[in-house]
């Protein structure tokens, strides 16, 4: 958000950022009677505000009236929100969470579907579930703030009332911990087709391997196979189609809550094709004997995110407990629709491979993603 102003001084307009938000601006406006086209409001809406969400609900007579919290009213407590009458509430997304939530808290209550009340526990759990889901919300908003990649990523819990994860920091590239060191590529192709012509072999040719991908960027060699991509001090751009993994994730993805007790999880909202590459796997690079410090600590708690990079030699381990991105959520299975690939690209050191994950067969949407764990002393393995 913006404000923007002339200056007598400045023959172009600036601008300096805002500290309040869109729907605090509306509500200044609105209590100061101010019309404002940018804000969309105007004299008809004065008296109109942005519900946060509902919270109670009760039946007189023919009335139904639901209990309305809007933070656009600041400076009130929650014990003034305010009854409404259901028909004055233009929210037809956040009604039908409230109709949901209210017969989850029913059930929940042994309390008759079409009762006229709610008593206090079920106007509790319809509380917690409307503040969870604001959690949610601006975790979301905060997750996609902080990604570098075309994919959005969406939050859902319709589950329990658990909201988003503490102690997690969403990262875009390996965060290298004290003690790791590598070596970074020398040289660069000079393609002026990567695919269709390259140039000895482009950069899989100079490290005696064959080009990983077809000319729609899906991965054609066997799982087991390293893929060089080209890097920064090649001739080619960013368009080029031996750069995949770098452009970052291209599908719209969702964080939910799964229903048997596996906790979070991932599942795609658009279709993936077979053989695409879908997320990388991103941690903390840390020494393999600091890894096995912290299984230790991890094996006491019950989980583990270590993923050894044991591509040639078991030296480094991806540790995605507190630092990671999207794939920090994907489950395990033993038919996983997810295959991993070692990548390289501006680092050449085959110690410490990149981690892919492309589709093992096309993926429907609303599927959820896994990969083979394959546990080995605590540790994820290739």
């Amino acid at each position: 958000m913006y404000f923007y102003a002339f200056l007598p001084s400045c023959s172009e307009d600036c601008n300096v950022s805002c500290k309040y938000s869109w729907d605090e601006l509306q509500s200044l406006c609105r209590r100061q009677k101010l019309v404002c086209k940018q804000l969309a409001v105007t004299e008809d809406n004065f008296n109109d505000y942005v519900v946060d969400y509902l919270c109670n609900y009760r039946k007189i007579r023919t009335m139904s009236l639901c209990r309305v919290r809007s933070f656009s009213w600041n400076g009130y407590s929650e014990s003034e929100n305010t009854w409404e009458l259901h028909k004055n509430i233009k929210c037809p997304r956040l009604l039908q969470q409230f109709w949901q939530d209210m017969r989850l808290a029913l059930l929940r209550a042994n309390m008759p579907l079409d009762s006229s009340s709610l008593d206090a526990s079920a106007v509790s759990f319809i509380h917690e579930r409307a503040k969870q889901r604001m959690k949610l919300r601006r975790w979301e908003e905060e997750l996609n703030r902080t990604c570098q990649h075309k994919g959005s990523i969406f939050v859902r819990n319709d589950v329990d009332l658990d909201s988003p994860p503490k102690d997690f920091t969403y990262i875009n590239n390996n965060k290298i911990a004290g003690g790791v060191e590598f070596n970074e590529a020398a040289v660069g192709c000079e393609c002026t087709d990567c695919i269709k012509a390259p140039v000895n072999g482009c950069c899989p040719g100079a490290s005696d391997n064959c080009t990983a991908y077809n000319e729609n960027m899906q991965v054609k060699i066997r799982p087991g196979m390293p893929i060089y991509e080209c890097n920064s001090r090649c001739q080619c751009g960013i368009d080029c189609r031996n750069r995949v993994v770098q452009r970052g994730m291209q599908y719209d993805l969702c964080i939910f809550k799964t229903v048997n007790g596996r906790g979070w999880g991932v599942c795609t909202l658009e279709r993936i094709p077979k053989n695409s590459f879908v997320m990388e796997y991103l941690g903390e690079v840390i020494t393999s004997e600091e890894a096995e410090r912290r299984g230790q600590m991890y094996d006491q708690q019950g989980v583990t995110y270590l993923f050894d990079l044991d591509y040639v030699a078991d030296v480094f381990t991806l540790d995605a407990a507190h630092y990671g991105n999207i794939s920090h959520f994907v489950n395990h299975s033993c038919d996983p629709n997810l295959q991993v690939y070692n990548v390289f690209i501006d680092n050449l050191d085959e110690r410490f491979p990149r981690i892919a994950f492309f589709a093992r067969r096309a993926i429907r949407v609303g599927e959820e993603l896994t990969f083979d764990y394959k546990m080995r002393s605590k540790h994820v393995t290739l």
